[in-house]
């Protein structure tokens, strides 16, 4: 679905949840931004911020969105239901989330159950800030982690520490989710089936080399069940909005909020990396101190959790979509060969060390 939705379909959903809310406006939310860094195309939904008002004149803001037809997974209308049913069934269980209000199908010009009707809908709450992408755009620009940089980063560890203290016994979730990280349409073999053949840095021969160390490490992982923990699934700075100070609100929890802890770590700590390959004179008192100072933080705050043991598939998997150009098309060919060797090496090594990251910036 590319159309913005219907509004008198979306006022009888809406007064549902808010007797007698009338739509007052409807505009698309395109937050990944345009910018000579990390400039960030695609993704899996396409959302809209709904602006509304109740009886008593008071205003409401909803998001209401769909899934797209992509090569990610998505290609059929169970998966894109699916994602958007399991986004109902979990937002709520991960704290400091948007929350999930009603799910539903489009149907011509209404908004009602399966029966006969076509794609999937979502509506949750709306999260007032910033992308946390913006405060790494600007720590690029301006060469340096200011001292509300470091208050965030403590606070996005600690919170993450928080989360993961949570231990699940559920053997068959985490076969599943070492599984996922491989074989889902979203994972490494997804990601990987979305490369042209001929992307400078990233040819057929090493992309799949990647992928067999990213086996290898399955089968290391598999046998594990008792590392499985309450995780976010797609912890990046595009998925995190800050309002004031350290103070943010989260989005798109993904993957069932069931996973290995060394996922929602990897997803945000290799964004530090990956901004620093684009803006390399930031590094050193912008992005490094930033990489250096979560790792601290994480791993004093979650009691010495094991996640660097862990951490090269997933390592991996999120560096094969920062340099994907589906994502981000203007990453230029020096920065994705360093994210695929930073890939390459920890895939090869026993566990990941952080300090592995300075040899990019050398």
């Amino acid at each position: 679905m590319t159309d913005a939705p219907d509004p008198a379909a979306l006022e009888r959903v809406l007064s549902r949840l808010v007797p007698g809310c009338q739509v007052v406006g409807c505009e698309p939310l395109d937050g990944i931004g345009a910018s000579a860094v990390a400039r960030k195309e695609g993704g899996y939904a396409r959302a809209w911020r709904v602006r509304a008002r109740d009886q008593a004149g008071d205003a409401h803001d909803f998001v209401f969105r769909c899934a797209g037809s992509d090569e990610f997974g998505h290609d059929r209308r169970a998966d894109r239901a699916s994602n958007l049913i399991l986004a109902f069934d979990t937002f709520g269980s991960i704290p400091d989330h948007v929350r999930a209000l009603d799910v539903g199908f489009i149907a011509p010009g209404e908004l009602r159950t399966l029966r006969d009707a076509g794609e999937a809908y979502l509506v949750t709450t709306f999260a007032e800030g910033r992308l946390y992408a913006e405060d790494l755009r600007r720590v690029a620009a301006d060469g340096r982690a200011s001292p509300l940089d470091l208050e965030r980063c403590d606070a996005l560890a600690r919170w993450l520490a928080a989360l993961h203290a949570e231990r699940i016994e559920d053997p068959p979730a985490w076969r599943r989710a070492v599984r996922d990280l491989l074989g889902h349409g979203e994972g490494t073999f997804g990601i990987v089936d979305a490369y042209p053949a001929d992307v400078p840095a990233a040819s057929p021969e090493r992309l799949a080399a990647i992928e067999r160390g990213c086996l290898g490490w399955r089968w290391r992982l598999r046998g594990r069940p008792e590392r499985l923990r309450r995780t976010h699934g797609d912890f990046h700075p595009f998925n995190i909005v800050f309002s004031e100070g350290p103070r943010f609100t989260l989005l798109d929890a993904s993957r069932g909020c069931k996973g290995d802890p060394a996922d929602d770590v990897i997803a945000l700590a290799v964004n530090y990396v990956f901004f620093g390959l684009q803006a390399p004179g930031a590094w050193r008192n912008g992005f490094a101190p930033l990489w250096r100072r979560f790792w601290q933080t994480y791993l004093h705050a979650s009691g010495g959790l094991p996640v660097l043991e862990s951490a090269p598939p997933f390592l991996a998997w999120r560096t094969l979509v920062l340099g994907c150009p589906r994502f981000y098309p203007g990453l230029s060919a020096a920065a994705r060969d360093a994210l695929l060797s930073f890939a390459e090496r920890a895939l090869a090594a026993e566990a990941l060390d952080p300090r592995s990251a300075e040899d990019l910036f050398a």
